[in-house]
């Protein structure tokens, strides 16, 4: 088997690539060494913050670097928005920030609904996440800048479009966020815009952390491999289109949010019964059908859906000897800790199935020893039957390949508490940019100082061969700690 990038580099030669440089002129090295090579995935980093009650929404944050300078900006996730969007306001200084007008390519690219009868600028839909209201805002490009995966870098992405919103847009949003990384399926969201840049394959990884204390991450293109996340076994299902819009906006507007294929319910293998037309998407109005978001804390289901699949699950957990405690709000079914509870599969159009354990499936409330069943009743003007919240996302790989239309996911990542979400492939990385950056500065020191003794040679040589291994040891304690870790978790 051929050896991983991660591994590669410390098995060269530390006198020949001295040996390489003494016959390469000073202009010639600094070039090699400065020109950074395109990234083949970029990461976003993403942390859970909890609202004040069992009320209020439970957002997914993560942050980029923005403007010229670059500042941190923090946004919260939303996986079917359309855009990046961001509040406008005194504090936003940039020399590099641009409005574009209804007329230019980008508000093209941007919208297939525009009208420009008097060149007016470029108005852009703005989709709150949390509050499942829009705004119009404006089209606007600037620098942003996201941690890559090649070598624990930022790379810097210019005329980034996104929208610009005002500060009405604020409520409802976490202390310190300013916006919105919308991960949908337009253009100009950032799986296809950062595709577009740079080259890569149109496809990436979600894993949402299940606590204040863990870490997830989004890492759009191509996997780091002999990783945990490439490690992690899917199974796909298609991704299916909503040419209406669910959320508000102009008539015509398709959806830019996931729907995959449901085709019924069960609970311990059981059906649950309920008008399963509601889980097909009509063409016309665009109600129905199943979608995922992270704008909802838990899986809300329609009245109809709601209420039967709250009966059948009472009545397994029961017949399971889990005593039914009074419901707290938003739920609508609680008991008291027990040991296992029923397992709830989700049937897809494609055969196989989505099966969520007690991990994705509880919530624990108040005291430690009650629980609740973390689905709610949808608003009554939701448009789609099922929408898959955040809580039954948690501590799962879910990939979205928007060239082939399908989403890929795993099982929970919470067996056995032996791995949680991974961290995007970078540790494989960290290892080898150590390594560069000290064999760098002895290289360094061998071009200033080419008339050293032998014996200074020679402790120059002993510390590249200490380097050396000290990075072997460093990736093979990691990559035996990851073997062990998806062992355990390949078992369960």
């Amino acid at each position: 088997m051929a050896p991983s990038s991660s591994s590669t580099l410390p098995h060269f030669s530390l006198f020949s690539l001295i040996l390489l440089i003494s016959f390469s002129s000073p202009r010639t090295l600094v070039l090699a060494l400065s020109k950074p090579k395109p990234p083949n995935s970029l990461f976003l980093p993403i942390s859970k913050v909890d609202g004040t009650s069992l009320q209020t929404t439970t957002q997914y944050i993560t942050h980029i670097k923005q403007r010229t300078p670059l500042v941190p900006v923090n946004l919260t996730v939303d996986l079917g928005g359309r855009s990046l969007w961001v509040v406008i306001d005194d504090d936003y200084i940039s020399s590099t920030r641009t409005i574009h007008n209804c007329n230019s390519t980008q508000c093209k690219l941007a919208s297939r609904t525009r009208v420009c009868p008097f060149g007016d600028p470029c108005f852009l839909p703005i989709h709150h996440p949390t509050l499942d209201s829009s705004q119009v805002g404006s089209l606007c490009d600037d620098v942003i800048s996201l941690q890559s995966t090649n070598a624990n870098s930022y790379t810097t992405i210019p005329h980034y479009l996104f929208g610009c919103a005002t500060n009405y847009m604020i409520v409802g949003l976490a202390d310190g966020i300013t916006g919105a990384a919308g991960l949908g399926r337009s253009k100009i969201a950032l799986p296809l815009q950062l595709a577009s840049a740079f080259k890569f394959d149109k496809k990436f990884v979600v894993c949402l952390p299940s606590s204040t204390n863990a870490k997830g991450f989004v890492v759009f293109g191509n996997l780091v491999p002999n990783t945990a996340v490439s490690a992690v076994p899917l199974t796909y299902t298609p991704l299916l289109s909503n040419p209406v819009s669910t959320v508000p906006a102009p008539r015509g507007e398709p959806s830019y949010e996931y729907f995959i294929g449901v085709k019924s319910i069960t609970v311990n293998g059981k059906v649950v019964p309920f008008n399963t037309s509601l889980l097909s998407i009509d063409r016309k109005s665009g109600n129905g059908g199943t979608k995922i978001s992270t704008g909802h804390p838990y899986t809300a289901l329609k009245t109809e859906i709601y209420n039967a699949f709250i009966e059948a699950f009472v009545r397994e957990a029961e017949a399971m000897k889990l005593k039914r405690v009074a419901a707290v709000e938003p739920f609508g079914a609680c008991f008291r800790l027990g040991p296992a509870v029923p397992t709830i599969d989700f049937v897809l159009e494609s055969k196989n199935v989505w099966r969520m354990f007690g991990a994705n499936s509880m919530v624990k409330v108040g005291n430690n020893d009650v629980m609740c069943l973390g689905f709610v009743e949808g608003d009554y003007d939701e448009m789609t039957s099922v929408v898959i919240g955040g809580r039954q996302l948690e501590n799962i790989v879910l990939q979205f390949d928007l060239a082939s239309s399908k989403m890929g996911f795993s099982s929970t990542l919470l067996a056995n508490q032996t791995i949680l979400c991974p961290d995007g492939g970078l540790w494989s990385k960290r290892v080898t940019a150590e390594f560069i950056f000290a064999l760098l500065e002895l290289i360094r020191k061998a071009i200033d100082a080419p008339k050293k003794s032998d014996q200074e040679r020679e402790k120059t040589a002993k510390m590249g061969e200490h380097v050396e291994r000290k990075a072997q040891t460093s990736s093979y304690r990691k990559e035996k700690e990851l073997r062990k870790g998806i062992g355990a978790s390949k078992k369960w």
